[in-house]
């Protein structure tokens, strides 16, 4: 068992080595990214959600093919990966990178990599299912596709999306400053209480 984690952590390691030597030259923007996502000042919030909520507009706006939307996208992307790494030095200094920015940086790559083998874990933990219990995966996996099918029917999917993106970013910031643990635990009590209550009657 020991030998198993030694060898899982050795792979998470490496894999992150890996990952912060492709992503150095983006090292400036992911830390400043980092910063923001995770509310280092009290108004990234309003500006998160007043930035995502400007884009949106103007996605609704000029209200753009799928074919245009993913070209634009695409061309943006492609952009970025040009200009990004020759711009940053000169916008940051990267004569300014410190012992604690690098820790940080090792940090962020390191939850990356910690990331992609959870959702690697779940997929084979479904692949497994499907194995296992052909039924269960079945009518698992066909009623949650009709519960979001029925939820994009009743949302407009540019307001679904935005919901869905405004949430994806915020999220950092909600688990560091605890606002996540704070009603996850208010909810668990409350099902514990009703659980409580309902055996009491039962007795």
């Amino acid at each position: 068992m020991a030998e198993g984690d030694n060898k899982s952590s050795n792979v998470i390691a490496q894999e992150t080595a890996q990952l912060e030597e492709q992503l150095q030259a983006w090292g400036e923007v992911i830390l400043a990214g980092d910063r923001v996502l995770r509310w280092e000042k009290p108004w990234f919030p309003g500006a998160l959600v007043g930035a995502t909520t400007v884009i949106f507009l103007l996605v609704y706006y000029l209200d753009p093919s799928v074919l245009t939307g993913l070209s634009c996208t695409v061309m943006l992307l492609c952009l970025a990966d040009y200009l990004v790494p020759t711009l940053a030095p000169r916008v940051f200094g990267s004569n300014k990178w410190t012992t604690e920015q690098q820790q940080r940086f090792h940090e962020i790559c390191g939850n990356l990599v910690k990331s992609q083998k959870r959702v690697v874990g779940w997929w084979k933990r479904l692949c497994a299912l499907k194995e296992e219990k052909p039924k269960m995966y079945f009518a698992s996996v066909i009623s949650s596709l009709l519960a979001v099918a029925w939820i994009g029917q009743q949302v407009h999917n540019l307001f679904l999306t935005y919901l869905t993106v405004s949430f994806l970013l915020l999220l950092p910031g909600l688990n560091q400053h605890g606002v996540i643990s704070k009603y996850a635990g208010m909810a668990k009590r409350e099902i514990n209480k009703l659980l409580k209550q309902k055996e009491k009657k039962n007795e």
